[in-house]
């Protein structure tokens, strides 16, 4: 009798911890090294927060809160909401969750019957359909395409949705490939989820601050206020303010939900750290001019990124609008054959050859299900980038 559960057994171990896992033990062996697989920004968190949290330390801030989130937070939740996204929302509409990912976990265990769907467009953050299914849930795919810039088309969304769909989670911008979508690219989607009273949103809009080129950020309850009833709106201090060991997420939404999710973490992780969440009141109630400068820096990552990217043989780099990620085609090279002798028949042959040749780890395609591509995230210096850009070039140059 196998120790692990069958609804363990349905899912798989992140693809991206495994790559930087994969990384860190490489350098620990003396090998030269450069994982472009980790999801988080490359600076230090704000003085000001940090001092928020030390503050918090010295005044005995360190006891159970409230499960979901202590009440200043959400005051702060709320301004952010109105401010930057014209939505509003009351407290009691507030979920505080020690960090992101389980924002998602609670909504889905709060919901989910068996042989409910829920839509996830392709490529998705490897994390969505594992925690569908964790939660009893079945993911349905819905494909997107480069040439569509990685974004979810109405017809494409209309012929996913059947009477069993629960939820539809939307990523803008996208983790893997940098995609976000414009207030009528959104339009077009709510259109077609209001002819579909029964489908909720889940939208993760984790990467709202770091869009490029004068991009401007919607979301889609913002959009289509009609929506609003049934949508939750996902946000959290990771990103943009570069706290992501805190972990802190939050999602705001109708209160009925919001109620549930605060059941699942009552018998659960219980509150998020307490002095966590007070860093993440200044995060958000203090200084934000820091944000535009490293939203720009990343911009011209980016564009290093991309333009190196494309110079190397077999590989097609798209632009993206936001993130950190890009997620370029590696098409060009399936089927041919590396110094080593051995063939590149898939994007995780293509990630495995790359790092064994040139020490440079990227997270395959097939982990965000849709092939043959590859992500890297840029988030670390322009020396770095220029030099695992260069090594990719020799790479690919090297495959016949």
């Amino acid at each position: 009798m196998s120790l692990e559960s069958a609804t363990l057994a349905r899912v798989k171990p992140s693809a991206t911890m495994a790559t930087d896992q994969k990384a860190r033990e490489l350098k620990a062996q003396g090998k030269n090294v450069i994982s472009l697989g980790a999801g988080e920004p490359d600076f230090d968190t704000p003085d000001n927060i940090k001092e928020a949290a030390i503050k918090a330390i010295r005044d005995g801030k360190t006891k159970y809160t409230t499960v979901d989130g202590i009440p200043e937070l959400k005051e702060a939740i709320c301004a952010k909401f109105a401010r930057e996204n014209g939505l509003t929302y009351k407290p009691s509409q507030v979920n505080v969750s020690p960090g992101g990912k389980p924002v998602i976990f609670n909504a889905m265990m709060a919901t989910l019957n068996p042989g409910d769907e829920v839509v996830v467009p392709t490529p998705y953050w490897v994390s969505y359909p594992d925690m569908v299914l964790l939660a009893g849930g079945t993911p349905v795919f819905a494909p997107t395409t480069a040439e569509s810039g990685f974004k979810l088309k109405a017809a494409d969304l209309e012929k996913a949705i059947t009477p069993k769909t629960r939820w539809l989670i939307l990523n803008s911008p996208s983790n893997p490939s940098g995609a976000a979508y414009t207030k009528d690219e959104l339009k077009a989607l709510a259109e077609v989820l209001m002819r579909h009273p029964q489908v909720w949103i889940l939208t993760d809009d984790m990467y709202e601050h770091l869009v490029f080129d004068d991009f401007q950020f919607w979301t889609i309850a913002q959009v289509e206020p009609a929506l609003y009833d049934r949508t939750l709106t996902m946000n959290g201090v990771s990103k943009a303010y570069a706290m992501t060991g805190w972990r802190i997420g939050y999602a705001a939404g109708p209160e009925p939900l919001i109620k549930l999710m605060a059941k699942v973490m009552s018998q659960s992780t219980s509150n998020p750290c307490s002095v966590s969440q007070y860093a993440a009141v200044e995060a958000l109630n203090g200084p934000q001019d820091f944000i535009k400068p490293n939203a720009k820096l990343f911009q011209e990552r980016r564009d290093l990124v991309v333009s190196m990217l494309n110079q190397a043989s077999g590989l097609k780099c798209p632009t993206p609008e936001g993130a950190f990620y890009v997620y370029p085609s590696c098409e060009g090279l399936i089927g041919k054959t590396v110094p080593s002798g051995n063939m590149i028949g898939s994007d995780k042959d293509f990630a495995n050859e790359l790092l064994e040749a040139e020490g440079v780890a990227v997270v395959f395609g097939e982990a965000f299900g849709l092939s043959p591509f590859f992500r890297i995230s840029y988030a670390t210096s322009n020396a770095v980038l220029e030099d695992a850009c260069s090594r990719i070039q020799r790479f690919c140059a090297s495959v016949k």
